[in-house]
Order: structure tokens, then sequence, then C-alpha cells
């Protein structure tokens, strides 16, 4: 076998049509994992998935059931116990489509303007899931498959995967693989194929204000009572200081220096100021000094304000003095940050700086670790050689600002180490209305992973 399979990459670009129209199917499935009222279609869209595995010719294909929604397993595992086995990871389930009236077509009616396929979930991730299985369906099909192949799709990632830990735990031997492959990351560009090292983790939070114990009239009670609303802002906005960090007491005690190697290799990033205002379309950046942008987002922790509430937001004006308010608060953690400690130290801050007049109470809602993975382990060292096949060119290396719970958790549970890659786009609109798959990525997704299992042997 040649060291990339290119008859599957062939079979690949005689298919295209195909894969697309089974990307399709997919997308059409309005798999929202986080409303009780789509169950119906979480189990539906897993039995899409598995029907596909049956049809490309994966072995032991199975729904598993949870307390939650169902996990599709499927292995081909003909190359043999002396090779390496690979285990994929995805998921099925999609975030909610509203505000339905910003989208230009139907979320779940996939539809293709121009170079890209529109739909809820054609990026994050049924476009990625189905980039991997149509990569194995084409090395299946030309009879070059070199390694062991486990596939695990579940469908509540977009909830936090609340119950997947457990489910690892319980089948760590039908589990157990060499390497783990997670194409849920992305690319910078269409034409910077980009691998992804690290992942930052989360710790997530809701603080409570209460202060009178009903709403007041803010003409008769304000300058007497403590306005929740109010020492709440004064809080959040002693979460950071002028420099840009986060004065949690011992926030930044175990986080890990960043090396000179791995500066450099972000410095190539083309992830500039420019970069970002295009992106955000925000007049101008904000964060933590000393640091590049890219260093910012991947490789130094973060405290942001998901959410507030307090008082009258209604139309109109009404004067009161609002007994209740609420923060949502999450922190993006680097390695060695724990989020247990992070809440610890949530705590600590509450307890200097809040003050008597109001109750105050924080609420755990999530939280994950960060990961990070060698760039010189081998199945990485594949990656860099397909996407370079693919591409015509080195890919970038970057630390991802966001979190992807499963990495950890396949570490801690499997002792396994996982590739991340993914061919979605800055501008592929996640969680937002018109998310978009480009097409031509979508495709070259596809070939560049079957030069990398195609490969993954020899660098063993």
């Amino acid at each position: 076998m040649s060291m990339f399979c290119e008859t599957a990459v062939q079979y690949c670009r005689d298919n295209q049509e195909r894969f697309l129209d089974e990307l399709k199917d997919l997308v059409r499935i309005p798999s929202v994992s986080t409303d009780p009222a789509a169950k119906p279609e979480m189990y539906r869209a897993a039995e899409w998935v598995a029907d596909m595995m049956k049809k490309m010719g994966m072995a032991n294909t199975t729904i598993y059931p949870t307390s939650g929604h169902p996990v599709v397993y499927a292995e081909n595992l003909k190359a043999g116990p002396g090779k390496p086995t690979v285990l994929i990871y995805g998921h099925y389930d999609v975030q909610p489509a509203e505000p339905l009236e910003l989208w230009q077509s139907p979320p779940f009616e996939p539809t293709v303007r121009g170079d890209n396929l529109y739909g809820r979930g054609a990026s994050d991730m049924k476009g990625q899931v189905l980039s991997a299985m149509k990569a194995v369906e084409a090395l299946q099909n030309k009879d070059c498959l070199p390694v062991n192949i486990k596939f695990i799709i579940e469908g509540e990632e977009e909830i936090g995967s609340p119950n997947l830990a457990a489910f690892i735990e319980e089948h760590k031997a039908l589990l157990a693989c060499s390497y783990a492959v997670n194409p849920d990351t992305g690319m910078i560009g269409a034409e910077i194929p980009t691998i992804t090292y690290g992942l930052r983790g989360l710790a997530y939070f809701e603080i409570r204000l209460t202060g009178p114990d009903h709403d007041l009239h803010s003409g008769l009670f304000g300058g007497v009572v403590h306005n929740p609303a109010q020492v709440l802002s004064e809080l959040i906005a002693g979460m950071h200081d002028s420099e840009g960090r986060v004065t949690l007491p011992g926030f930044y005690d175990s986080v890990r220096p960043l090396t000179q190697d791995e500066r450099q290799e972000l410095a190539r990033l083309p992830m500039d100021e420019a970069f970002y205002l295009h992106q955000t379309g925000a007049p101008d950046l904000h964060g933590e000094k000393g640091f590049t942008p890219a260093e910012r987002v991947g490789t130094r922790p973060t405290l942001e304000v998901n959410g507030l509430l307090s008082g009258f937001t209604g139309e109109g004006s009404k004067t009161v003095l609002p007994s209740r308010a609420m923060a949502k608060i999450s922190m993006r953690l680097v390695p060695d940050q724990d989020p247990q400690d992070v809440h610890q130290q949530l705590l600590s801050y509450m307890e200097k700086n809040a003050p008597s007049t109001i109750h105050w109470e924080v609420i755990p809602m999530a939280g994950g670790q960060a990961s990070i993975t060698d760039r010189n382990l081998p199945a990485v060292v594949a990656l860099e050689k397909a996407l370079e096949a693919t591409w015509g060119k080195r890919p970038v290396y970057k630390r991802e600002g966001g979190s992807v719970p499963v990495v950890a958790q396949m570490h801690k549970i499997l002792g396994v180490d996982s590739v991340l890659t993914g061919f979605g786009l800055p501008d592929d609109n996640l969680h937002a209305p018109n998310e978009k798959m480009h097409i031509p990525t979508f495709y070259k997704g596809i070939e560049a992973l079957v030069r990398f299992i195609s490969i993954l042997d020899e660098e063993n």
C-alpha cells in the first residue's frame, strides 16, 4: 500500500454528490438535545447514524441507551490485534435554531447557496461526523484500512455530555484504543489547515443575590436599601483589574506558563488584532496585557459574564428597586487549573467582597478540565503529513479557546490522548442563525482523513 491510499481518495471524489446528499439528510433531523419535545428526533438521528454505519460495513453497530440521549457505537477490527486502534468521537445533537426569524432559509431544510450548505448542525458537528464516516467508508471500500476503527457518537455534547463519562467508564474495555480522534474543532481559514493541540477547560456558575424580600418602589426606598443589581454590578466589575487579569484569589497559581517554542509556533497563526476585529465586528479588542490575541484565546484563563438579570427589563419605564439579581459567569481554564479549585476561589472572592446588605449564593453549573496533546505524538505527526498532502502546505498549530469535555474524560478514563482536527471555518456561524458548512472544505476534509488514517500504522 502506498503511503496515502489514493484509490480511496478517488473514491471520495467520485462520491462527493452522494456524500453531500447524505449530509443534507442528517441535517434535516432536528436533533436538539436540550429540547424535551425533540426526544423522538434525537432517537431518529441516532438510528440514522447507526444505519449509515451498517451500510458502510461496520460491525457490532449498537445504539446504547443512557439516562439521557443514546450513544451509537460501531467498529471495524479487521486490521487485527497487532495494529493500532483508533477511536473516533462525534456527536449528532445540535443547538436550538432560535431566533428563527434570522435564518435566511429554514434551519432544518438544508440549502445550498454558493459554496455553502446552510442548516443547523451542518458544521457543528454533523458535517464533521460524516467526514470521518465517509473517510472510513472509502478506505474499507478500497480494502486499504490499515488500523482498527471504533466510533462513539453521542447525543448530548451540546448540553455538556452529562452521561458520557459514565458511559465511557462502564464500557472501558469496549472503547479501549491507541488514540482517540476528535474532529470537532476547525480551521482558521479554508486554505489554512489547522491542528488543535490544546483545549481550555470550563467552570460555569450562577451567582444569585437577594436584598429585600420583594421588589420596592425606588422613590420610597432608594438610598435606604442596598440595590442587589448595583451590588452585583460592582462585584462583577471587581473581578478584573486594570491589566485585564482576573482577581479571584489564587486564580493564576496553577496556570502552566507558555514555553518559547509554543509562542513561536502560535506566532505563525494569522490571528492578529485585525483577524479578531473582522470576525467579531467589535470596535476594539480587550484582554490581558502582555499576550497576543492568539495567546489570550488559547493559552490564558478568562472570566466572562454570560448573562445578567435583575429588575424591570420590559418596554417603557418602571421605577423599581429589585429584590434579586443574577449573573451567569464562566471561566475558561488552562492546564493545570481545576474547576473545583476555581469554585473555591470564586467563593473566597464573594466572602471577601460581598457586603452584608445582601444575601448571596454561588451555584456550580458545569465544569471540565483543560487538555493538551504532545505535538510529537505519532498520530499528530500523521495528521500533519495528511493535511500537508491535501492542502499543499504545512498546517499551523493552535490551542483552542473553547472546551470539549470528552477529551479530558478519555484521557482520564481510557488513558489515551486525543488528536483534534476538524474542517469548520470561523464564519460557519456555530450556535447562531445561518450555520453553514463550506462544501469544498467538507470534501477536502474527507480526503485528509483518508490520508491520515491510511498512514497511522506507519507512524507507530
